[in-house]
């Protein structure tokens, strides 16, 4: 999957050097994922509506985050 400077880390990263965590970059069909301390690595990459069903499976139910629509592309 081709994704130059279409990778974002997660909001959720944390203060200071926020290199602790992972990143993600989409396409119209796919999502990508890597380690943002080592991105030169592995990148995990999934079909995008596999990926929408597995963070909204790890959300929890009291949760305010509903925007799961910007990962389709």
């Amino acid at each position: 999957m081709d994704t130059p400077g279409n990778w974002r880390k997660s909001s959720y990263s944390g203060p200071g050097d926020g290199d602790s965590c992972v990143e993600i970059a989409n396409s119209p069909t796919h999502v990508a994922i890597r380690d943002s301390k080592t991105p030169a690595q592995a990148t995990l990459t999934f079909p995008t509506e596999a990926f929408v069903t597995f963070v909204a499976a790890l959300k929890p139910a009291h949760s305010t985050v509903t925007d799961f629509a910007r990962f389709r592309g």
